[in-house]
């Protein structure tokens, strides 16, 4: 009888529209609490709430919140049914004072604000003995977008359990982590500690006066055979952020120390024509993330043809200091003999430990470049020029040439007319077939080229289906520069900006530590349809003409 009444209860349960609720209650399980110390936020409401939810966001002004749990329970005693309705949150203050968590509203019901006092910890206390956090920061002077290194230090005494290490935070600026966490051991007051150790690079984004929050530390120990709770906090550093100059002209590249050096290969001024040279440029900076890093342009000189190779960008931090490098490639093809200047090349950058704009330099360089002399001289080269007083003396050691007449026999006269008459039947056969030649020979330079494209392209859609950057981007260098003919940046100014952008971010994803999501397939599709459409425009303007 009572299990019938028991299911009877849970039917009518079941079938009932939502229950309002009657009360609704906030808690927490400690006050006071420690500067950095989580305490646990409980909202109550006494009834069935289906759908609805307090609303917390007013906490995030003044406190450190984690996710909403929700739970929610119900009870027959006696006949008599209850449910409740539980929210649960973990809060924590990086500063100490008073603070008011307000009132929560719930189908109707508010609960009462809680005043709560944050305590500032006692640096003096055991518990920092056992556990303790230090922090800093270098530089500690920065302009706008200069990289700096902030190190944190987590120092644990005891054997650790469980923890949670939250990260800084500063507004106006991007944090980003820095290679993986540390970790060691060290001697503090003659006490031996576990040492976390992790970087994070900041570049505040706008200038003025900031705070970097410090990271907040909170777990268990084993004290013996018990659990023993434990947080700690590190100091808030204060940050003043320079403007970027007004007078300040060029990319902006704030830096404590920039050093541009190249190397040539071969290392030689004298050179011989179709003989490449590899010039490489490395670019070292202090102070910058390799996102920052320029890109280093080569002015075109008359008479060589330059083609952009790999670019390498990386970025390390060492002694206190974020330290990047750029290292590119250029290609460098004499065309003709000559003597030519390559112009100095000029990066601009601001020195932050004087305040001044200055100029990472690359002297100007004399080649000469000399004929190769295993190519023969073609007979054009070979016509005399009155102008060139050089060819004057050549022409008076020439050898001359005497002729004197022997007789000839009839043998001989019989030779020489069938020579002339093979002569003539010979030229009359070159002069049938010269109308062809021409076509033949254009057949036989595009057939290469053609097969050469078709393979590249090949190259191109595999890379692009199989999702691979690295390899779409290797395959689009060679399509430009082996099947086109030109380099990547010419050929990027003719493209559509949609191309470019998609372009620009695939050099991106490949170079920055942030990975953009490129669709390399879209991409590939959109460029073999403007190439198309290209073509397509070609043929009709050259049917015009016949």
């Amino acid at each position: 009888m009572v299990m019938r009444y028991a299911i009877c209860f849970l039917i009518c349960a079941l079938a009932l529209p939502t229950w309002a609720i009657d009360k609704l209650t906030a808690s927490i399980d400690k006050n006071p609490v420690l500067v950095g110390e989580y305490f646990t936020l409980t909202i109550e409401a006494n009834g069935k709430v289906s759908g609805q939810m307090p609303d917390t966001s007013a906490l995030a002004q003044s406190f450190v919140t984690g996710p909403v749990n929700t739970s929610s329970r119900t009870q027959i005693i006696n006949g008599s049914m209850s449910s409740a309705t539980t929210w649960q949150m973990q809060v924590m203050s990086r500063r100490a004072g008073d603070f008011t968590i307000p009132a929560f509203e719930v189908a109707g019901q508010q609960s009462r604000p809680i005043e709560v006092k944050v305590v500032a910890r006692d640096q003096d206390a055991s518990e920092q003995k056992d556990v303790f956090i230090k922090v800093s920061l270098e530089p500690q002077s920065l302009f706008v977008q200069q990289a700096a290194l902030y190190t944190m230090k987590l120092y644990i005494g005891k054997d650790l359990i469980e923890a949670q290490l939250s990260e800084p935070v500063m507004k106006d600026a991007t944090l980003t982590a820095m290679g993986q966490q540390e970790e060691n051991y060290e001697i503090v007051d003659g006490r031996r500690y576990r040492v976390i150790t992790r970087n994070y690079l900041i570049q505040p984004q706008k200038s003025g006066s900031f705070t970097i929050d410090p990271p907040v530390f909170n777990g268990q120990v084993r004290e013996g055979y018990r659990r023993m709770a434990m947080s700690a906090i590190g100091d808030s550093i204060e940050v003043e952020v320079k403007p970027i100059p007004n007078d300040y002209r060029g990319d902006w590249l704030p830096s404590e120390l920039v050093n541009l050096a190249e190397e040539w290969q071969p290392d030689s001024n004298k050179v011989i024509v179709g003989s490449p040279i590899t010039r490489t440029f490395t670019l070292t900076a202090l102070g910058i993330t390799k996102e920052q890093m320029p890109d280093i342009e080569v002015p075109s000189v008359e008479g060589f043809r330059i083609y952009p190779d790999e670019t390498d960008r990386n970025q390390m931090a060492r002694d206190g200091r974020v330290i990047s490098q750029l290292v590119a490639s250029y290609a460098i093809l004499p065309q003709k003999p000559g003597v030519y200047t390559l112009p100095e090349i000029k990066l601009p950058w601001f020195n932050t430990v004087i305040n001044r704009a200055q100029y990472a330099t690359l002297p100007a360089r004399t080649i000469e470049v000399v004929a190769d002399p295993n190519q023969p001289l073609l007979p054009a080269q070979a016509e005399p020029q009155a102008s060139n007083n050089s060819q004057v003396p050549n022409a008076t050691v020439e050898p001359q040439i005497v002729y004197k007449e022997a007789e000839k026999s009839i043998v001989d006269w019989a030779i020489t007319t069938l020579g002339y008459i093979l002569w003539i039947v010979t030229l009359i056969i070159l002069l049938l077939k010269s109308r062809k030649q021409p076509v033949t020979n254009e057949i036989l330079e595009q057939k290469p080229v053609m097969k050469d494209i078709t393979a590249l392209t090949k190259d191109l859609a595999s890379a692009s289906k199989q999702g691979d950057t690295n390899a779409f981007y290797k395959s689009l260098r060679r399509y430009v520069e082996v099947g086109k003919k030109r380099t990547v940046k010419s050929w990027l100014r003719e493209q559509e900006p949609e191309i470019r952008d998609e372009i620009a971010k695939l050099q991106a994803s490949l170079y920055s530590a942030n990975k953009t999501d490129v669709d390399i397939l879209s991409l590939y599709k959109k460029i073999i349809s403007t190439e198309k459409r290209e073509k397509s425009g070609t043929q009709n303007r050259l049917e015009k003409l016949y």
